[in-house]
């Protein structure tokens, strides 16, 4: 996987990647990350970062503190070792 692209974000790690034919966005918050898969023929890549609206990037918050509470759920009975 090649980065191709960071863009700059005050709160995520939004990075695009080339891998297989595919444009990888990935969106990273804390240890969680959301990974969205393009064909390289369906987008071009330098207008894909105007293509990231609020919107989108609130419903990415939004899933992140979904991910953040089952996660939570799912650990509050397992002892992890250190």
């Amino acid at each position: 996987m090649r980065l191709v692209k960071q863009i700059p974000h005050e709160r995520f790690l939004i990075q695009i990647h080339q891998y297989n034919g595919k444009y990888i966005l990935k969106i990273e918050l804390g240890g969680f990350e959301q990974l969205f898969k393009i064909p390289e023929s369906d987008v071009d890549i330098e207008k894909l970062q105007n293509y990231l609206s609020n919107e989108f990037l609130k419903n990415c918050l939004d899933r992140f503190l979904s991910m953040r509470s089952d996660w939570e759920v799912l650990t509050s009975n397992i002892k992890f070792k250190i």
